[in-house]
């Protein structure tokens, strides 16, 4: 089946296909939610937190774009993207298996970047594969599925502990390296639910076989490193203009959100607790709370993904996104104010509708600006435009935590909220233009 001729797939085909999105993205979620109390746990401090979740970023920046160029170029008898999306999604796995068992901070820490390795490597060709077999009036349906797949893994994986806690599990119990029991069951949850949905989808929407032409022509295509080398920088230097634009809602967009996922259990175990202590009942309790309050806005993720199709489709995914991350600025300038914990579910609505914006609507606006046969290079360097950011983050934070923020992590989450509030605004000045392929170029 030609690339170029794809059939429409019906709604249940297009769920299918994103299952797997939401073993990868419980993943994730286990992660944003998870990993900056489980450093403490192991005797970080807070200032350095952003330094100890480098291993995400570093890996997305180095394995993203070169699996990305390489899944555009494989020819196996399973396709082109799914080779990478089982081997992700089984040492993904592994890695989940073993972090809760972590003895010391640098056994996580050096864990983390296998994990994020692993996630890596099935990540972008997985959004080259939505991309690969959906028409293009379909691509908004397509990927703000997987936003709502995204929204409803995150918010399991977010609840899981406090899940576990109603089915009579022990809040307090530890085990001998201090991570909460509760915490490792939830990992091992989701060593299952990595592995197993990559496999449903990839047996229930296979992709499509290539003509006999793209068979040739890929296979006449250099091959190895240098060649995946040498096409990211071709594509580096092709970059359409609407993606060159998008970098910098992203680097807003993306800064913010790691000031977020890194700071609010220490923010809310000050503003809600007033503890610092890693080990104390409050700053556990606040760990519970920010599963409570990120399932919630996943939750709303889930729901406003679906919902947020016509909308996207009649205003267009620039000023849908702009909105949600204003709503979502608004509402994290707010939760350090509020000391009730079910108050906070109100600026988590912001929150939830810019989610299932971030994980949908810049996804449609790239693939509708991209060449089809070079789908999964731009997937990977778009990454790029996420890790970067975040690296920025990481280095940078340190430096201005005491001296600009006061050494309080509750002011880092009211910077987050300033700084999506600019990428809203940098959102509104990207210029849509339709690329051609390169086959519409020559002919």
């Amino acid at each position: 089946m030609n690339l170029s001729s794809k059939p429409r797939l019906s709604f249940w085909q297009i769920v299918n296909m994103n299952i797997g999105f939401f073993g990868i993205q419980f993943s994730f979620g286990l992660q944003q939610s998870n990993m900056s109390p489980i450093y403490q746990y192991l005797g970080a401090d807070e200032a350095s937190l952003p330094l100890l979740w480098l291993a995400g970023p570093m890996t997305g920046l180095l394995v993203q774009p070169l699996v990305g160029a390489f899944s555009d170029r494989t020819v196996s008898r399973w396709g082109r993207r799914t080779p990478y999306f089982l081997i992700g999604a089984l040492l993904c796995s592994l890695g989940l298996l073993a972090m809760p068992f972590s003895p010391t901070l640098w056994f996580a820490a050096g864990l983390l970047w296998i994990l994020d390795a692993a996630n890596n490597v099935t990540m972008e060709p997985y959004r080259a594969y939505v991309s690969d077999r959906l028409d293009a009036s379909q691509y908004s349906l397509g990927f703000l599925t997987q936003s709502a797949f995204t929204g409803l893994a995150q918010t399991l994986a977010y609840l899981a502990p406090t899940l576990l806690v109603l089915m009579g599990m022990d809040k307090d119990a530890l085990g001998s390296n201090n991570i909460p029991q509760i915490t490792l069951t939830a990992f091992l949850i989701g060593a299952v639910f990595s592995i197993s949905t990559v496999w449903w989808s990839v047996r229930r929407v296979p992709e499509l076989p290539l003509s006999a032409d793209e068979l040739a022509q890929m296979r006449r295509q250099p091959r190895g490193l240098g060649a995946a080398l040498r096409e990211i920088w071709s594509a580096l230097r092709e970059m359409p203009r609407t993606m060159r634009q998008l970098w910098w809602m992203k680097l807003f967009q993306w800064y913010a959100m790691m000031c977020y996922w890194i700071y609010i259990v220490p923010s809310l175990a000050l503003t809600l607790f007033q503890s610092s202590d890693p080990h104390s009942a409050g700053f556990r309790e606040a760990g519970l709370v920010n599963g409570q309050i990120g399932g919630f806005y996943n939750f709303v993720a889930f729901l406003a993904a679906f919902a947020m199709v016509p909308f996207t489709r009649r205003f267009g995914p620039r000023r849908v996104h702009a909105l949600c991350l204003v709503l979502a600025g608004a509402g994290m300038w707010a939760i350090p104010e509020i000391q009730n914990r079910w108050l906070l579910l109100l600026p988590m609505l912001g929150v939830g509708l810019a989610w299932a914006s971030i994980m949908g609507n810049p996804y449609v606006l790239l693939a509708g600006s991209i060449p089809p046969e070079r789908a999964g290079v731009y997937m990977g360097i778009f990454n790029m435009f996420i890790v970067i950011p975040m690296l920025i983050q990481m280095v940078t934070l340190p430096l201005i935590y005491h001296s600009l923020l006061g050494g309080r992590p509750d002011h880092v989450i009211r910077l987050a909220g300033v700084l999506l509030v600019c990428a809203a605004v940098a959102m509104l000045r990207v210029q849509t233009t339709p690329q051609p392929s390169q086959s519409e170029l020559k002919s």
